[in-house]
C-alpha cells in the first residue's frame, strides 16, 4: 500500500464489460448428497442441488453454457467457494430474470427458500472472515477540487480551464483506481495553484489574459436569463472573478449562417447591454457595416471598462423592447420560447445569437481591491517587519490544516513557510503568502485522500480501522462532496467519531448542512446517468420547443426531486411513485401543467398518474431517446441498468437498424412495429425480448418527454410483458410492476450509494454488506437516512484491507 513518502516520490517523479454478470468458473465438483452441519436451518443442500438440477441445469449445462454460465456441477454445500457464481445466481433469483418465464417454472416458495439458503451461507462465510475491501490512493476529482478550493479561500473556480474530464466508472466520477496521475494532468493541478492563489490573494503585477464563455447555439435568444438586469433576453448571466482593479475589455461575437453572413442580419436596432453587478458598463450596436466579421460570425468588442478586484456578476444580454410575439420574418411555430436554434428552417426566429463573450484584462493595473477570498486569507495584518512572519504562521497554519483536513504538524508548517519566505525575498508579504498558498494547493496532502496504514499492526492482521480524521475525510466528500469542516475535524480528533451516537450525530448534521445537496447534484446524478442529457439533442425541426434551457430546467427538476428525498428522509421507494415533483413555468408548460409561472421551481402535486416517480421526469426520458425518435432499447436498458441493476449483455456486432427507416405496404412504422420487425431476428430476440416491453410501456412519452398518443400517425400501444411474466400497460403499469420488484431497485439503490460512498466498485464480497443494509433499512420503512447510516456504520466505509491481492483490475473505463 502506498505510504505518504511514496505517494509523493511517486506524483514528483511523474511530474506527475458491460456487466453481463461474473465469472463462469464451476463450482467444486463433489458429491451433492453431503451431510448438513447441525448448526445450519433451512434448505438442506440436497433440496437445493435438485432445484438447479431441475430448473437450471437445461440452459447451464457444461454444453448450453447460457450466458457463460455452467451449473452442472453445482455443489450447495460449497457455494462460498465460488462466490462469484453464487453472487449472480442470488442476483437473477432476486430481480425475478431467472428462471426465464418461457422455461419450467418452480414453486415460487422453493424458490425463496432456495435463494435464502444460498444468501444465508454466503453472509454466514463473511461473517466469520470479514473483507471491508481496499481502495489505493483517491485523488480529488474536479467538483471536489472546486468544492475544497471554495472552502479554504471563499473564490470559485472554473476547473475545465485546468483539469481534464474526470475518468467515468461504474458510472461515477470518484472511483479511485481510475484516477491515474500523468505528467499533463499534474501539470494542470500546478497551473491551477499558480492561477487560484494569484486570483484569491490578488497580484498587483498581473498581466492581460483573456476568458471566454460560449453559448450554445441551441439556447434561446428570446427568454430573459436568470441573473440578468431585467428588461433583457437572451445571452448570458456569470459570476466573474477579477483579479485586479484595472481596466477590461469586452469582446462579443455572434452566430453567423450557414453561409457565413450574420444571423439576424434583418433585425433592426438590436443592441447587446453589458452590465456589472446590474449596472450598465456597456452598449454595443449590432450593426454588420460597423463591426468586423469572420467565417463564424460578427465579432464586437467594448471600450475599456474600469472594474475593481474581486467576483462580479456579469451580464451580456440584448435589450428587450416588447414582450409581444416577435414580428420576424419567419413567425415562431408556437411561442417565442420556440427560438432554439439559429434559422435552419421554419419555425426559428431571425434574432441575433450570442456565441462567445470574452473579457481581457487587466490593463492599466491600479491596485487590488478588498475581496471575499482575502477576507478569508489575511486574518491577521503585520504592521511592521517584526510580525510578518508569527502573522504568517497564524495565516498559514489555519490554511494548510484546513488544506490537508487535519491538524498539520511542526514539519508541514516548516515546509509551507520555506515557500512563504521564498515569496518573500522576491516580493512583500502578500507575495510571501500567494506563493506559500501556490504550494499548498499543489501539495499532494490536498490534491490526494491519503489514507496511511497504521505502523503497529499485528503480522496476521487483514483488515484495520482507518484513523478518525480519514473517517472524517470519508464522511465529508461522502456527504458534501467537500473537506471535512473545522467541527467534523475536531469531533475526529477528539476520538468522537468511535462513539456511535457522536458519529450519528455528526451525520444528521452534515445531511442537513446545504452542501448535502451534492448527494443528488453529483450521487443520484450520476447514478441516473443526466449527464447524457447533454449529449441528446432532440431534432430542432421536430421538437422545436426543446432548447438548452430546457434541458437545464429538467434537469433541475431531478435534481431538486432527489434533494428533497433526501433531506426530507423519504423512502427510497419514493423514486418510483412519488406523487410530488419541482418545476418551474418551463418546466410546468413541458408537462402541460397550468398556473405555474416564473424561473423559480417550486414542490407541487402531480396529479397525472403518468407522471409519477422518476420514469415520469422528462430528464431520463430525453436522455434515453435519439434525435429523431424514441428507443425503446435505450430505455429498457436504462432500466435494467440503473434501477434493477442488472444491464443487459452489449448487442452484437453489425446491428441492422435498417428496420427504423423501413416501410409496410407504403405505410410508415411505429416503433413497436419496427422493434418487433429487429426482434424477429433470432441472434437478437433472447436480449430484446427482456428489453422492448420495458422501454415500450414509455412510449407514450415522445424524444423530449412530452406526452403523445400517436407515433408517425399510429396510435401507440404501450403494453408488454415483464421478464417474469407481469402484465403491464403504459407508465402506470410498469411503475406497478417495478414497485412489484422494489427489493432489485432498493438493492441496486444500495449498490450504487455504497459503490459512491466508497469510491471503488461494489465487488462480491461486497454483498452480504448490502444485504445487512437493504434488511436494515426495511426495518425503517426504506428511510434514507437507514441507507446512509447503514453504509457509514459498516466495515467497508470504515475499515480498510491490507492485503492487496484482492483487489481486482481495472475495466476498461468509461469516458
Amino acid at each position: 500500500m502506498l505510504n505518504t513518502k511514496t505517494l509523493t516520490n511517486t506524483i514528483l517523479g511523474t511530474a506527475v464489460l458491460c456487466l453481463t454478470g461474473v465469472s463462469s468458473g464451476t463450482a467444486r465438483a463433489e458429491s451433492p448428497l453431503v451431510e448438513e452441519p447441525a448448526e445450519r436451518t433451512g434448505m438442506s443442500f440436497e433440496d437445493m442441488n435438485l432445484v438447479v438440477e431441475d430448473s437450471c441445469i437445461m440452459c447451464h449445462s457444461d454444453a448450453a453454457r447460457t450466458g457463460g454460465l455452467t451449473l452442472e456441477s453445482f455443489d450447495s454445500a460449497h457455494v462460498v467457494d465460488n462466490p462469484e457464481t453464487t453472487e449472480k445466481m442470488i442476483r437473477k433469483l432476486r430481480t425475478g430474470m431467472m428462471p426465464p418465464a418461457y422455461a419450467p417454472q418452480p414453486d415460487r416458495e422453493e424458490i425463496i427458500a432456495f435463494m435464502t439458503a444460498l444468501e444465508n451461507d454466503m453472509d454466514s462465510a463473511a461473517e466469520s472472515d470479514p473483507n471491508p475491501g481496499r481502495r489505493p490512493f483517491q485523488r480529488l476529482n474536479r467538483t471536489e477540487y472546486a468544492n475544497s478550493v471554495k472552502g479554504l479561500l471563499n473564490i470559485e473556480v472554473e476547473v475545465e480551464d485546468f483539469l481534464p474530464p474526470d475518468t467515468m466508472s461504474d458510472g461515477f466520477d470518484n472511483i479511485a483506481d481510475v484516477q491515474t496521475m500523468s505528467a499533463t494532468l499534474l501539470d494542470g493541478y500546478m497551473r491551477a495553484a499558480g492561477k487560484i492563489s494569484r486570483e484569491a490573494v490578488g497580484d498587483r503585477e498581473a498581466s492581460a489574459s483573456e476568458s471566454t464563455y460560449k453559448i450554445p447555439r441551441t439556447q434561446s435568444q428570446v427568454a430573459h436569463v436568470d441573473g440578468a438586469p431585467m428588461g433583457t433576453r437572451g445571452g448570458l448571466s456569470v459570476v466573474h472573478n477579477f483579479p485586479a482593479d484595472g481596466d477590461y475589455i469586452f469582446k462579443v461575437q455572434l452566430h453567423s449562417t450557414p453561409t457565413g453572413f450574420l444571423f439576424g442580419l434583418t433585425a433592426e436596432d438590436e443592441i447587446l447591454e453589458v452590465s456589472i453587478d446590474g449596472a450598465r458598463v456597456a452598449t454595443l450596436a449590432i450593426d454588420p457595416l460597423l463591426h468586423e466579421q469572420d467565417d463564424q460570425g460578427m465579432v464586437l468588442t467594448s471600450e475599456p471598462v474600469t472594474i475593481k478586484a474581486g467576483p462580479h456578476r456579469l451580464s451580456a444580454a440584448f435589450l428587450e423592447y416588447t414582450d409581444a410575439p416577435i414580428d420576424d420574418l419567419i413567425a415562431p411555430i408556437e411561442h417565442t420560447l420556440t427560438d432554439t436554434t439559429i434559422g435552419r428552417a421554419h419555425g426559428m426566429t431571425t434574432l441575433p445569437h450570442l456565441r462567445f463573450f470574452s473579457i481581457n484584462g487587466p490593463h492599466n493595473v491600479t491596485g487590488i481591491s478588498e475581496t471575499p477570498s482575502r477576507r478569508e486569507i489575511f486574518i491577521c495584518r503585520p504592521i511592521s517587519a517584526a510580525e510578518e512572519l508569527p502573522c504568517a504562521k497564524r495565516i498559514l497554519d489555519r490554511i494548510a490544516s484546513k488544506a490537508y483536513r487535519r491538524p498539520v504538524s511542526e514539519g508541514d508548517l516548516e515546509g509551507v513557510l520555506s515557500f512563504y519566505q521564498a515569496g518573500r525575498d522576491k516580493g512583500d508579504f502578500e507575495s510571501g503568502i500567494r506563493t506559500a498558498i501556490q504550494a499548498i494547493l499543489a501539495s499532494p496532502y490536498f490534491v490526494f485522500r491519503v489514507e496511511e496504514t497504521p505502523s503497529d499492526l499485528e503480522p496476521a492482521t487483514k483488515n484495520y480501522r482507518v484513523s478518525g480524521l480519514e473517517l472524517a475525510s470519508r464522511l465529508s466528500f461522502f456527504i458534501w462532496g467537500d473537506a471535512p469542516d473545522e467541527e467534523l475535524v475536531r469531533v475526529a480528533g477528539e476520538g468522537g467519531l468511535e462513539d456511535g451516537a457522536t458519529l450519528e450525530a455528526q451525520v444528521h448534521r452534515l445531511m442537513q448542512d446545504p452542501r448535502s445537496e451534492a448527494l443528488a447534484t453529483r450521487f443520484a446524478s450520476q447514478w441516473l446517468r443526466l449527464q447524457d442529457l447533454e449529449k441528446l439533442h432532440p431534432d430542432a425541426l421536430l421538437y422545436p420547443q426543446y432548447d438548452a434551457k430546457l434541458a437545464i430546467d429538467l434537469e433541475r427538476e431531478t435534481q431538486l426531486f432527489f434533494d428533497y428525498i433526501f433531506r426530507e428522509d423519504r423512502s427510497v421507494v419514493d423514486i418510483l411513485d412519488a406523487d410530488y415533483t419541482f418545476v418551474n413555468e418551463r418546466v410546468a408548460k413541458h408537462y402541460r401543467i397550468p398556473n405555474v409561472t416564473g424561473s423559480r421551481f417550486r414542490r407541487i402535486d402531480v396529479v397525472d398518474e403518468h407522471r409519477r416517480g422518476i420514469l415520469g421526469h422528462a430528464s431520463v426520458l430525453t436522455l434515453t431517446a435519439i434525435a429523431d425518435r424514441t428507443s425503446p432499447v435505450q430505455r429498457g436498458k436504462w432500466i435494467m441498468e440503473v434501477l434493477l441493476g442488472s444491464p443487459p449483455p452489449p448487442p452484437p456486432p453489425n446491428v441492422d437498424f435498417s428496420t427504423f427507416e423501413a416501410a409496410a405496404g407504403g405505410d410508415v412504422l411505429s416503433v413497436r412495429e419496427a422493434m418487433e420487425l429487429h426482434r424477429s431476428n433470432p441472434a437478437c430476440s433472447s436480449c430484446h425480448s427482456m428489453i422492448d416491453p420495458l422501454g415500450l410501456t414509455l412510449e407514450n412519452f415522445d424524444v423530449t418527454g412530452a406526452w403523445r398518443i400517436k407515433d408517425n400517425g399510429n396510435h401507440i400501444d404501450a403494453s408488454g410483458e415483464l421478464y417474469d411474466g407481469t402484465a403491464m400497460d403504459g407508465p402506470v403499469g410498469l411503475r406497478e410492476a417495478l414497485v412489484d420488484h422494489q427489493y432489485s431497485i432498493i438493492t441496486s439503490f444500495t449498490e450504487s450509494l455504497l459503490t459512491y460512498a466508497l469510491g471503488r466498485r461494489v465487488e462480491y464480497y461486497d454483498q452480504p454488506t448490502v444485504r445487512h443494509i437493504v434488511q436494515s433499512a426495511q426495518d425503517n420503512e426504506n428511510r434514507i437516512s437507514a441507507f446512509v447510516l447503514g453504509i457509514i456504520k459498516s466495515d467497508a466505509f470504515q475499515m480498510s484491507r491490507i492485503d492487496t491481492e484482492m483487489t481486482t483490475d481495472a475495466p476498461e473505463a468509461e469516458h
